[in-house]
């Protein structure tokens, strides 16, 4: 550890206190918002090759080999996303890397919609993802940073809600627009507001907490001071021991997350990331061309239908913003792998005969693991020190990169060869062994991040 910073303790655990001493203001909200949008944006990048690629697929002639690499590929690059943003949150702040992020993931949604051919489009989803995979595990460390030990889950969730928002909402503009207007449409939409929000983000207060972890005590008083401001009202809380606030670190450690402390929660995080996003979002890029190309429904029913996954999604994880600090995360995770892991199983069984089952089963399972997606987002930033919360972030959420990476293209592999009742088979065995994980993880509600931490 370093001692070229110096820091108060006793004065940095108060200062955390006060902080979490003061309950939902506008401050927060104004906060929650605009790294909202980002995350928004972030969702309708993410997903907008899924409703552009059927039209692709006719117009390039590309086949279902090339269209699993070119899902494949953003994926690839958000994993150095999540690596080299959340790097620079721990050294440069959590505010500049997030804005950085979300400014590269806009201008190359632009050039995405000037691209004429596979090779081109290839190499800017590549870039894109860089900014897409950098967003998410910065904004959940931000977030996490600004809320109170106690309701933590539904605050964050109610944020979290927005990146299944998004994606609902490139289902929905996706299906009016690409009939319409062509492909390109959805990353022009997609870069435009990103643009913007990344000034907006730019101009955030930074966390506190990071704030005190580089030992910038006056600058985490002044930040404090402003939310104090918003409200004259104010919550009891505990003040937290003031040896659990660690000084600052030259450098942020990448090896600490498999330190004898966190090795066990870091390891079953990574499996719940992994399994988590190998189901859901092999569902979510596929199945606007499974319907279309293996269900022979037309264009416009097969994005509608398609659409339908992230309507599930909110609904199921409304549910959840409500119950998650009652049922606690390690119950709400179990309860989700194993529900969808049997409704996937029913389609594995012989439901995937007919898209309306595949429409119903399929749409639900998304739905109910789709919120473990989101409490993944709460939980893991939750399990680390400040120091390395963001790396402990970014890491975890590499596992769903090389998970949603693989997927599609396993899938394209297995339904060129086999059909699509195995496919729904190898989800339901996913599921299954992420419920096994969830049973080891470590119950976060209503704690102190500095509690947990310790």
């Amino acid at each position: 550890m370093s001692s070229s910073i110096p820091i108060d303790r006793s004065n940095a655990a108060l200062l955390l206190a006060r902080m979490e001493g003061v309950p939902f203001t506008w401050w927060h909200a104004k906060a929650r918002l605009i790294m909202g949008s980002a995350t928004f944006f972030d969702a309708f990048n993410a997903l907008s090759l899924a409703f552009a690629l059927p039209v692709l697929i006719r117009s390039w002639h590309i086949t279902s080999t090339q269209s699993g690499v070119l899902i494949a590929t953003s994926y690839v690059g958000q994993l150095a996303g999540a690596l080299i943003f959340s790097w620079i949150a721990e050294r440069r702040g959590r505010v500049p890397s997030a804005a950085w992020a979300v400014a590269l993931m806009s201008v190359m949604s632009l050039a995405c919609a000037f691209t004429g051919n596979f090779n081109a489009l290839f190499v800017c989803r590549l870039i894109q993802g860089i900014g897409v995979g950098g967003e998410m595990p910065v904004a959940a460390a931000y977030i996490s940073e600004l809320s109170q030990a106690r309701g933590r889950g539904r605050f964050f969730l109610l944020y979290e809600m927005i990146f299944p928002v998004g994606l609902m909402a490139t289902g929905q503009i996706g299906t009016l627009l690409v009939p319409a207007w062509g492909w390109q449409a959805m990353f022009v939409i997609g870069g435009v507001p990103g643009l913007i929000i990344a000034f907006l983000l730019a101009r955030l207060p930074e966390s506190p907490r990071w704030l005190l972890s580089q030992g910038r005590q006056e600058e985490a008083e002044r930040v404090v001071e402003q939310i104090e401001a918003s409200t004259l009202k104010r919550i009891a809380v505990s003040s937290p021991t003031a040896g659990a606030v660690v000084p600052p670190q030259e450098r942020p450690r990448w090896r600490e997350v498999l330190s004898p402390v966190y090795r066990s929660r870091t390891l079953i995080a990574w499996t719940l990331w992994f399994c988590a996003y190998f189901v859901s979002n092999s569902l979510n890029n596929w199945m606007p061309s499974l319907y279309n190309t293996v269900y022979h429904l037309s264009l416009q029913k097969s994005l509608r239908a398609a659409s339908m996954l992230n309507v599930a999604q909110v609904a199921v994880l409304l549910v959840c913003a409500f119950l998650i600090d009652r049922t606690g995360r390690r119950n709400w995770m179990v309860a989700s792998f194993i529900a969808s892991a049997v409704l996937l199983a029913i389609l594995g069984l012989g439901a995937a005969a007919g898209p309306s089952r595949v429409m119903i089963l399929g749409t639900l399972s998304y739905g109910i693991i789709g919120s473990a997606n989101a409490v993944l987002y709460l939980y893991t930033p939750e399990i680390y020190a400040t120091r390395i919360r963001a790396i402990g972030t970014g890491l975890s959420t590499s596992w769903l990169r090389i998970a949603s990476a693989a997927g599609p293209a396993i899938v394209g592999v297995i339904v060129g060869a086999q059909g699509i009742a195995p496919v729904f088979w190898m989800f339901a065995a996913v599921a299954l062994a992420g419920a096994v994980a969830a049973f080891g993880m470590l119950e976060t509600r209503n704690r102190p991040l500095e509690d947990i931490a310790a």
